[in-house]
């Protein structure tokens, strides 16, 4: 069993893998918070970097060549996550396809584990993409938190280097990742002494 002074191991899935995105900016940002934190490691998850199959199979049928070899890129990271962050824009009121697969691929890597989310866009700031991954990842069996980052107008939220002038921004992310980080030891602990059954 991990003890409590063990870092919480902190997958960050970036959902945008569109052109000229603006994920990595919001990603930079956030891994400087989680960076100034002992008790959280982070891993950036980035789907541009390892791209998923967008086709799953049938149900009951093999996944088409060179899934596995693709998944293999992924989902260990996941399983081995404590805790997750979702980096997302919003795309047409709700969260990118690219993430949408991502989630759809795995099922049991999200039992019983947290998630937090980042989210931006404009004047929504990307709420509504959170929203509705909150009702996708309770179907999963994860529990999302109530705290979130969400950048409004996020293009001039930023400066030239990625740096936020906004202590609001910076409370903000620091009640998200102190949530994160209560229940990700809440459901570590109770995971080691039951499995999750779902």
């Amino acid at each position: 069993m991990p003890s409590s002074t063990t870092p919480l191991r902190v997958a960050v899935l970036v959902g945008s893998t569109r052109e000229g995105r603006f994920a990595p900016v919001v990603t930079k940002w956030l891994s400087g918070h989680l960076g100034q934190r002992a008790d959280l490691r982070a891993d950036i998850v980035d789907l541009t970097e390892t791209p998923l199959p967008t086709v799953l199979p049938a149900f009951g049928e093999e996944p088409p060549p060179g899934t596995r070899e693709a998944l293999a890129a992924v989902s260990p990271r996941l399983a081995a996550a404590d805790a997750f962050v979702f980096v997302t824009p919003e795309y047409n009121h709700s969260f990118p396809a690219a993430l949408k697969n991502a989630v759809d691929w795995h099922n049991t890597e999200w039992h019983g584990k947290p998630i937090a989310f980042v989210s931006y866009g404009g004047l929504s700031g990307g709420l509504r993409a959170v929203e509705q991954l909150r009702v996708v990842m309770a179907e999963l069996n994860a529990t999302t938190v109530r705290n979130t980052v969400s950048f409004h107008n996020a293009y001039g939220a930023f400066d030239a280097d990625g740096r936020v002038d906004d202590p609001a921004v910076d409370a903000a992310a620091k009640a998200m990742l102190d949530q994160l980080t209560w229940w990700a030891h809440a459901l570590r602990d109770a995971k080691s002494r039951s499995p999750y059954a779902a």
